[in-house]
């Protein structure tokens, strides 16, 4: 298991937990993030399908699983020792974000968040809220609330069309 650091960011200041996938760098809010896993440490049971990869139990708590590998870089991955679960608390429920790697928290201020280029702002990818720059790295922003409701959106509408 993972230790992050909970100190407050300076006010103005955003966190975002970062993750690797296909070897780009990612972000999420820090604040959804309830703690770090690996893969190999989870109870896993009942696999699905290739995004989601099933349903794990952590700390008793029972989860669906899914694959940001797959989502994201449509690669199917058998997990190695390096492979990491963030375990989420979204809006709706709690769920486990299977990631290549998890590289720490970086704190951004609002001005060094700019929009993605050539992403027009009403394009279905609403879920992306920015690209984040700092030191030389950049992170691709992700509002996983938006994201986790289109996946969960486009899974119900292909259910009703079987």
């Amino acid at each position: 298991m993972h230790t992050i650091s909970t100190q407050s960011a300076p006010i103005g200041k955003m966190e975002f937990l970062s993750f690797q996938l296909g070897g780009m760098e990612y972000g999420v809010d820090f604040r959804k993030v309830k703690e770090l896993r690996t893969f190999k440490s989870l109870e896993c049971f009942a696999s699905e399908g290739a995004i989601v990869k099933g349903v794990a139990v952590s700390r008793g708590v029972i989860m669906p699983l899914v694959d940001m590998r797959v989502a994201f870089n449509d690669r199917a991955a058998s997990p190695d020792p390096m492979t990491d679960v963030i375990i989420l608390q979204l809006s709706t429920c709690v769920m486990g974000m299977v990631v290549d790697g998890v590289t720490d928290v970086v704190r951004l201020y609002p001005d060094q968040i700019s929009p993605i280029p050539g992403l027009a702002r009403d394009s279905d990818c609403d879920y992306l809220m920015g690209l984040g720059e700092t030191d030389g790295r950049r992170l691709i922003l992700v509002d996983i609330d938006k994201l986790m409701s289109i996946r969960r959106e486009t899974v119900a509408g292909a259910q009703k069309a079987a």
